[in-house]
């Protein structure tokens, strides 16, 4: 089961927090891990990790909302059977405390990266006779958060575009889902509760945590789990779906 024998498995923002988890779960069901992350140093760990525990991985440095970039780092990678767009970034703010630069670099980032790496990953996908995409959405595209307001509007756009790509790349055998996580306890949450809560961290990651109807929030980890099945050939059914992973915030919240 969900074995990736002789896969090329790319994955964007594989240096830390769900990239990490998913590159590590991959490596693990014998893909060959591309990680392409802003920060060369962060996926070389990644790397050395799958490494050490006999398995094969590639870092690339790389501005994914570049797309003469992004562009130089496929051609690098070759073959590509999976792509996990999963490089993004966050912003607080509502429409009119947004800056403009927020907007634009929010959109660069989390809209026009995927966009750049499907752009460079399809026609060899096509090329080949198939291959899967997944993208990395969010509840924000379905559910009113409070102060998210470019935030939402970039993974609104994801979701519209795996569903368009899903669409048009049916007869060439190319999958495309998108998974849409509550709140994850990576190393950005803490980061964010120490800048903005410094003193009252425990307090107010509790507070985020029962926002959550299960009661908690999720692991790197467990969204990794959802993002090997979908990637792998027992999938092969599944395309043109966006799968909530959100301990039940957009069905059970009240």
């Amino acid at each position: 089961m969900l074995d990736y024998s002789n896969k090329e498995v790319v994955v964007t923002g594989g240096g830390s927090g769900i990239g990490r988890a998913a590159s590590l779960a991959f490596a693990r069901q014998k893909a060959t891990v591309h990680l392409i992350d802003l920060q060369q140093e962060m996926a070389d760990a990644v790397v050395r990790e799958i490494g050490a525990a006999g398995g094969k991985a590639y870092a690339y440095a790389c501005d994914v909302s570049v797309q003469a970039a992004v562009h130089q780092v496929f051609e690098k990678i070759g073959k590509v059977d999976v792509l996990l767009n999963n490089a993004g970034i966050a912003h607080i703010g509502k429409a009119h405390t947004t800056a403009e630069e927020d907007f634009d670099r929010l959109y660069a980032v989390n809209v026009k990266g995927v966009y750049n790496c499907m752009h460079a990953a399809i026609p060899g996908m096509q090329q080949q006779g198939g291959g899967v995409i997944l993208n990395m959405g969010s509840i924000a595209a379905h559910s009113g958060l409070s102060d998210r307001f470019a935030y939402s509007m970039s993974k609104g756009a994801v979701n519209a575009m795996t569903l368009s790509v899903a669409k048009d790349y049916l007869n060439d055998h190319i999958r495309c889902n998108c998974i849409s996580p509550a709140r994850v306890h990576t190393p950005f949450v803490d980061g964010f509760l120490a800048e903005h809560y410094p003193g009252r961290e425990k307090e107010m990651f509790d507070l985020l945590s029962e926002a959550q109807p299960i009661g908690r929030m999720g692991t790197p980890e467990e969204i990794a789990d959802l993002i090997l099945f979908l990637c792998a050939d027992e999938a092969s059914f599944i395309t043109g779906c966006d799968y909530p992973i959100d301990g039940g915030y957009l069905t059970l919240k009240t």
